[in-house]
């Protein structure tokens, strides 16, 4: 067994044997995954749909129909720009179609209505007039990192209990961590635009706009994305819910300071020095540690891949082809030479392999009953991928 770098968590089973494959290697029947583990229930989504309609009723009664509309207008730029970034950053092993929805629908619906249901609680629980400072500080500094980081994280934490066979690692919880907080980000920012124009007009629209849309669009991606983080770190470590549940308090408390350091600038400081000279640089140091996670998934699919070449499923090749972006960049463009234009079958071939690689990983952990099943279903999948490719029919 080789040594694994200290990103990649612990190996805690042995791996069961893998079958000497055929030669040359020949396709195997093509099976379809479960979809059990790796969605959500569907009771989780008519939930959401309830307090959707609710959330609708309490922005129009207070927002306006103009107001707000204009207001989910401006926040979809940013909402656009960041679904963007994270599908280009979640490319090596995408998450499930249904589970990025759930992940951005909890965000947009479930923890701004649990965030909002808390500060209508507390209004009517500790009465304060209007405009009190000190009320206004406590709110911005304290309740809202506190209420809205685990109201976000609730919601990754949800991912990983009922779709734990979509959740490999650390970077699977900081995609859904992102995701959440985009999802929450938008909303919010349609109650910001919508509130700055009823009071202020277009010029402080504009200006909120500015701030949240243009300066700090990744504000709130960044904060869930630590809580993400610490799950995935769990999940990679074979974690059962309890001992995520753990791991993922103390990302919370990761992304309650940040936020709260966040909200503190923008209240008690120059927010635009404070923006240069430490936000800017923990977006960076954030980018810089998300690359570092991609480059160690990309170490692990090689080296799981490469217990298929060593017997006899992949050449030597293929895996340095499937587990580098360098690699898989040239294999497309190798396939787009091909008769008839194949790089839509090279990009099925990937990620096929990437998932035997996940599933793999999976059996070494234990964490996961059912792995060694997928380990086959995506064997399978992989090797009818490659004779799609090469014009081969099983």
């Amino acid at each position: 067994m080789s040594h694994l770098p200290p990103l990649a968590g612990p190996t805690q089973a042995a791996p069961g044997p893998i079958t000497a494959a055929p030669a040359p290697p020949q396709p195997l029947a093509v099976p379809t995954p479960p979809r059990r583990g790796r969605s959500a229930p569907i009771w989780l989504f008519a939930v959401l749909i309830v307090l959707l309609v609710g959330l609708v009723a309490y922005v129009l009664t207070y927002l306006g129909v103009v107001a707000s509309g204009i207001g989910m207008v401006l926040a979809l730029i940013p909402l656009a720009g960041v679904l963007l970034a994270v599908r280009i950053a979640d490319r090596w092993e995408p998450e499930p179609t249904s589970l990025v929805v759930l992940a951005v629908a909890w965000g947009a619906i479930a923890a701004v209505a649990i965030a909002l249901g808390v500060d209508i609680l507390l209004d009517a629980v500790v009465p304060s007039p209007p405009d009190d400072p000190v009320r206004d500080a406590l709110s911005s500094v304290i309740q809202a990192p506190l209420i809205e980081e685990f109201a976000k994280g609730l919601g990754v934490f949800l991912i990983f209990v009922f779709a734990r066979r979509a959740f490999d690692g650390p970077v699977d919880g900081v995609v859904y961590g992102a995701l959440v907080g985009a999802g929450f980000a938008f909303t919010e920012n349609i109650l910001y635009f919508a509130t700055s124009l009823i009071e202020s007009g277009v010029p402080d629209t504009a200006f909120t706009f500015l701030l949240r849309g243009i300066l700090s669009p990744f504000a709130h991606v960044m904060f869930t994305a630590v809580t993400g983080y610490a799950i995935g770190r769990a999940a990679r470590d074979g974690a059962g819910p309890a001992a995520a549940a753990g791991a993922g308090l103390l990302g919370y408390l990761g992304a309650v300071a940040l936020h709260a350091l966040w909200n503190g600038s923008a209240m008690f400081s120059d927010f635009f020095h404070l923006y240069v000279t430490l936000q800017v640089p923990l977006f960076i140091a954030f980018i810089v540690g998300f690359i570092a996670l991609r480059r160690e998934e990309a170490r692990l699919t090689r080296e799981r891949l490469g217990e298929y070449a060593a017997a006899g499923w992949f050449t030597p090749t293929e895996v340095d082809l499937l587990s580098t972006g360098a690699g898989r960049r040239r294999a497309i463009a190798w396939a787009r030479t091909l008769p008839g234009d194949r790089s839509r079958q090279m990009r099925s071939y990937i990620a096929e392999a990437t998932a035997l690689a996940a599933a793999r990983q999976r059996v070494r952990t234990g964490r996961d009953p059912q792995a060694a099943r997928d380990e086959q279903i995506y064997l399978a999948r992989a090797t009818a991928a490659r004779a799609a490719l090469l014009g081969h029919h099983p």
